[in-house]
């Protein structure tokens, strides 16, 4: 589903898409009359009941697990619009290579980590999947005001502001309710967007997170992900000096342009010591892993030890 250019809001004449119940510029109520009808489709899909993801559902799964935390899904069916991919990014990992990118990352050596996280660890699950993400075109001006070291003169920091017309392009927000925020901005930057296509490629058992908010739902996604953005931009090439304190944006965005993008990942489940933990591998990159290890209690103690014992030293040599 792509914009609508000729239907725009009546307050702020933003384009308007299909499924839009309100402006995603101005928040601006959407009439029945005003913007173009959503179509309604009853989809149904497995719904997590620990994490809330959700994924098409097959009559061929009975009882599907979660990709995201490997608890039992519930079957619902959904009667209000639902948004869908209309790009998919294809998958460049196999899963073999997959299940290696997860065995260089715990064969890391991180002081806090068991030594024998490596070989112990014991593969429980892996799920390719397409999670879903936002990418949007629009252009803003940006107010700012800061603090920096040029002109300061014999005071450290000086004030300055200005306003700046940026453009931004294919700016990923996410749309999953299975991944954490954290996990979606590192993968994130290494998608190659320009490879996406109407029809999955990849491997046969993926499954897709479905969107579970329209377009002017994400509007707050949306602007704080600008805000961010734009705030790096002027720290690089507007604001005058190297160093920086208090910067505060404002953005008023002029134009906004959406697209649906299903993005490619694996979900791995290790086990170590009768305990889960969860890695996800980028689906076109396997240097980009993320997650979680265990850690070493015996070595954190020896530390905290340590250094009890170099304060109680010191404490004794000053007296």
């Amino acid at each position: 589903m792509t914009a609508l250019a000729a239907v725009g809001c009546a307050r702020c004449d933003g384009a308007l898409e299909q499924g839009d119940l309100r402006c995603p510029l101005c928040g601006l109520a959407v009439s029945g009359t005003e913007g173009p009808r959503a179509l309604k489709v009853q989809a149904r899909v497995a719904r997590c009941d620990t994490c809330g993801a959700s994924v098409a559902y097959s009559v061929e799964a009975r009882a599907p697990q979660c990709a995201f935390c490997t608890s039992v899904m519930h079957v619902e069916t959904m009667t209000d619009p639902v948004e869908q991919a209309e790009a998919l990014v294809p998958f460049a990992v196999d899963p073999a290579a997959a299940r290696a990118a997860l065995g260089e990352f715990l064969g890391r050596r991180r002081f806090f980590q068991p030594s024998d996280l490596a070989a112990r660890a014991a593969v429980d699950s892996l799920q390719a999947l397409w999670w879903p993400a936002w990418g949007f075109s629009a252009g803003a001006r940006v107010s700012w005001t800061a603090d920096s070291d040029a002109g300061s003169r014999r005071s450290d920091w000086a004030p300055h502001a200005g306003q700046a017309e940026l453009s931004f392009e294919d700016v990923l927000v996410s749309a999953s309710r299975g991944l954490s925020d954290t996990e979606c901005t590192g993968l994130a930057g290494a998608y190659r967007l320009g490879t996406a296509q109407a029809q999955p490629q990849g491997p046969e058992d993926a499954q897709v997170e479905r969107f579970d908010v329209t377009r002017s739902g994400a509007r707050r996604q949306i602007q704080a992900a600008v805000e961010r953005e734009a705030e790096a931009r002027l720290r690089e090439a507007h604001i005058p000096g190297r160093r920086f304190r208090h910067v505060h944006v404002a953005v008023v965005l002029a134009s906004l342009r959406t697209r649906r993008y299903a993005l490619p990942a694996y979900v791995l489940a290790y086990r170590y010591r009768d305990k889960a933990y969860r890695v996800v591998v980028h689906g076109q990159d396997a240097a980009v892993v993320l997650g979680e290890t265990p850690v070493s209690w015996a070595k954190v103690m020896a530390v905290v030890g340590g250094v009890l014992l170099g304060v109680l030293l010191l404490v004794l040599l000053f007296r």
